[in-house]
């Protein structure tokens, strides 16, 4: 196997392991066997998203995707560079800086890490063995850091050059070591956590509560960074900060007021509490887990616990008006196919779910920005029903995900299915999609966007809904094509996330089309006839884009 720099650096640390009670060889070589395989290619049945060689040979180049995927992150941590060269506002700049960061981080620890932090193939081989509970424990540990050390790099180099180059070493220095402390926090914070789940529940429920708390946390994430802005306020072109209660729940304001304690030298009771609890908190979380690591251990054997889950209520809309959506047997085969899988697959659900939290709220986040300057009345008679467009933002997630699974290794089943074309395929899937994921979330948001705008928005509603047919579509079109569920989620942080952004901005022109619609007599009924129709011809002509036997060709080279 081979030896990583990231083991060589950690050799140096060998005396500290040895004295928290880990014997290193061995969890050095439990590293490096997590490490390879991370590393290693998986064969996937059908690559029929590889049309030449190259690409083939690319997939399957022994190299780990998340790495290859970090200059993404170095692109979204563009975003925090101007505040480092604002003035001299340290806790408004840090504070937003740490406030991007964390969310950032905590989003990537629920939707990626989580699988890697909740992993238990790896007990029953090494349960069986004359290793200590200590040395897998850290193992487990040391393997999430390097992840997070790698993203934290990624997000943080070109705001780190910035306070280099702005503000000097020495508060580079301590950026460093705030960004470390954050870390820290977060990680902690996410295995807490779970580990309080793990206490309550098992078998099958567990499973699905996991799912649902990572919805929760993508929202009260989104929530906490809405309140770390309402913490300023700007007054006559002057930022001030507003000193609430509620605060002290806020991490990103304790380490905006720790820097401007250190650099301003703005010793009040504020900066002063702000400042113990940026040091103290990360550092007591950190010996809280450390004292809970055998219970957090124990308690993850209850996810290989295959349990009666609890019974599943039916189905939102009767299958007897669901066959009328999908006319063709085949397509309806498949369409109930993706329902299960959609259903059923959990790392699809701790890969996506996250991404519903943020769509469900991110329209009534502007709302309630109006209402600050605005009155209800004002409201309801203005246009900005047209934030319910923001839901879309889930979209192109979810078709990027839809072509991997973690039993991609079943899709074998699609070689040797007679289907003369993947059209079927493709549009069963992606109605399972609509139907069964987003329409039920639209539907409450119209629900309460009705009871907000009154009646007279229900024909927007049904254009914005129109326009998400329309959208997925395009996304779907946009994508590089793969058969449903038949690739490893290894891949899913390489190929096409690019995509996905630049998809978003097109949410923007697709509303902007429909408010200037909105200006012109019957508008909104005229933008309904033309999204029915596009939606009639691209349903009908839109996936046929490949047949199972030129898949299958693809996938024998």
């Amino acid at each position: 196997m081979k030896d990583y720099r990231s083991l060589r650096v950690l050799d140096k640390f060998e005396a500290i392991f040895n004295k928290l009670g880990a014997d290193y060889p061995v969890m050095r070589r439990i590293l490096q066997v997590k490490l390879t395989m991370d590393g290693r290619r998986s064969t996937t049945i059908l690559q029929g998203a590889f049309n030449n060689k190259k690409a083939a040979e690319q997939h399957n180049d022994e190299s780990n995707q998340f790495i290859k995927s970090l200059w993404i992150y170095a692109l979204m941590g563009l975003i925090m560079v101007p505040f480092l060269l604002m003035g001299k506002h340290y806790l408004f700049q840090m504070s937003l800086v740490f406030g991007i960061f964390s969310f950032l981080i905590m989003t990537t620890m629920i939707s990626d890490f989580s699988s890697v932090l909740l992993d238990v193939r790896d007990q029953n081989i090494l349960f069986t063995k004359p290793i200590s509970r200590r040395t897998m424990n850290l193992a487990k540990t040391v393997h999430v850091s390097m992840y997070l050390f790698y993203l934290t790099s990624a997000l943080m180099a070109a705001p780190l050059l910035a306070s280099l180059f702005r503000q000097g070493i020495w508060f580079t220095f301590i950026f460093i070591m705030e960004i470390v402390l954050l870390d820290l926090f977060f990680l902690v914070l996410t295995a807490m956590l779970y580990l309080f789940i793990l206490q309550f529940f098992d078998g099958e429920k567990l499973k699905d509560i996991i799912n649902y708390v990572q919805i929760s946390l993508s929202i009260m994430i989104m929530l906490a960074y809405q309140l770390l802005a309402r913490s300023f306020e700007i007054i006559r072109m002057n930022i001030v900060f507003q000193l609430k209660w509620w605060q002290i729940f806020i991490p990103p304001l304790w380490y905006g007021a720790f820097t401007e304690m250190l650099f301003q030298k703005k010793i009040d009771g504020s900066h002063i509490a702000f400042s113990i609890l940026a040091l103290v908190v990360p550092i007591l979380a950190i010996i809280v887990y450390i004292q809970f690591i055998p219970s957090f251990e124990r308690n993850l054997l209850k996810l290989s616990h295959e349990g009666v889950g609890g019974r599943r209520s039916g189905s939102f809309i009767p299958d007897r008006y669901l066959k009328w959506v999908c006319r063709e047997p085949m397509e309806w085969t498949f369409f109930r196919f993706a329902v299960n899988m959609l259903k059923n697959e959990r790392e699809f659900k701790l890969k996506v779910y996250p991404s519903f939290g943020f769509a469900m709220v991110f329209p009534f986040i502007f709302i309630f920005n109006e209402l600050r300057t605005s009155s209800w009345a004002a409201l309801s008679a203005s246009k900005w029903y047209l934030t319910i467009y923001f839901t879309f933002t889930l979209i192109p997630t979810v078709i990027l995900m839809l072509r991997y699974s973690g039993t991609y290794k079943g899709a074998w089943i699609y070689k040797v299915t007679p289907i003369a074309s993947t059209s079927s395929i493709f549009k069963g899937t992606m109605k399972a999609f609509i139907i069964k994921l987003f329409f039920p979330m639209f539907l409450w948001e119209s629900i309460i966007y009705v009871g907000i705008f009154g009646w007279k928005v229900v024909p927007d509603l049904c254009l914005v809904l129109l326009n998400a047919s329309l959208y997925a579509i395009i996304c779907f079109l946009s994508m590089n094509k793969a058969l449903p569920f038949s690739e490893s989620f290894q891949w899913a942080q390489q190929r096409d996330t690019w995509k996905v952004f630049l998809l978003l901005f097109l949410i923007v022109g697709i509303s902007a089309v429909h408010y200037f619609s909105t200006s012109a007599p019957y508008g909104t009924y005229i933008f309904i006839l033309i999204s029915a129709v596009l939606n009639g011809l691209l349903w009908r002509y839109a996936f046929r884009v490949q047949t199972v036997k030129r898949a299958a060709a693809s996938a024998s080279e």
